[in-house]
Formats: structure tokens, C-alpha cells, sequence
């Protein structure tokens, strides 16, 4: 179904079934399909485990945008550029930290971070 141009119309209305935040009616459509296809099974798993976390439609109210693609990109910019410039070599650790410094500056919370820090290192001591 997933390639095939009748199962679109289909597909399309999980989509929208996920937008509006009607978990259980995708859930109820993948289980007519679960007994066939592994990948049903595995999706309804999916949403079930992650349920609290798909709240799409409060996310859209506050003007959230739910798309991966947007979220990728963002990553890629956000993290690729500046871990991958030519002759970078990274630990995980140093790379954690400035990808806490870029997340930090480009959300505008860049002041929030050092001031966190700060208090940290004054109870530690």
C-alpha cells in the first residue's frame, strides 16, 4: 500500500488523523492491518509508546510546526555546520558542549545558559 497511488488517499488520512490528534483512529486503521504487515504492528507500537509526546494539534497552537523535515534542516544547520567544517575532529563531549552553546545562542537563551552555569558552579562549590 505504501507506494501504490490508491493507498494515498489512505495514507493522506492518517496524516490529517494525526493533525487533528485522533491517535486512536490511526491506531484503529493500522490494526486492520497489523495481522499482514509487520510494519502496522511495529507503528501502532510506536504511537501507543509515544502517545503523551504527539500532542499535534496543541503544538500547532502555539504556532509549533510538527513537520521532521523543518526539524532536520535545522539540525543540519544548526549542528552540522559547525561540527563538520573542514578539519574538525570532535569528542563527544566537546561537541555536546557547543551544540549546548549554538542551541543556547540561536534560541535567543544564550544569557539563561551562563546564568545556569554560574548557579551550578556556586552550589558545587
Amino acid at each position: 500500500m505504501g507506494t501504490d497511488p490508491e493507498g494515498q488517499p489512505w495514507i493522506q488520512a492518517r496524516y490529517d488523523e494525526l493533525d487533528e490528534g485522533c491517535l486512536k483512529s490511526v491506531v484503529q486503521a493500522l490494526h486492520g492491518h497489523a495481522g499482514q504487515y509487520k510494519e502496522a504492528r511495529e507503528c501502532v507500537r510506536y504511537i501507543w509508546n509515544n502517545r503523551h509526546r504527539m500532542r499535534y494539534p496543541k503544538f500547532h497552537k502555539q504556532g509549533f510546526c510538527t513537520s521532521t523535515g523543518v526539524v532536520e534542516a535545522g539540525c543540519k544547520v544548526v549542528i552540522g555546520t559547525r561540527l563538520k567544517r573542514a578539519g574538525m575532529h570532535w569528542t563527544v563531549k566537546g561537541a555536546n558542549r557547543i551544540i549546548a552553546l549554538r542551541c543556547s545562542k540561536l534560541s535567543g537563551r544564550f544569557e539563561d545558559f551562563w546564568e545556569r552555569r554560574s548557579d551550578q558552579r556556586k552550589t558545587a562549590a
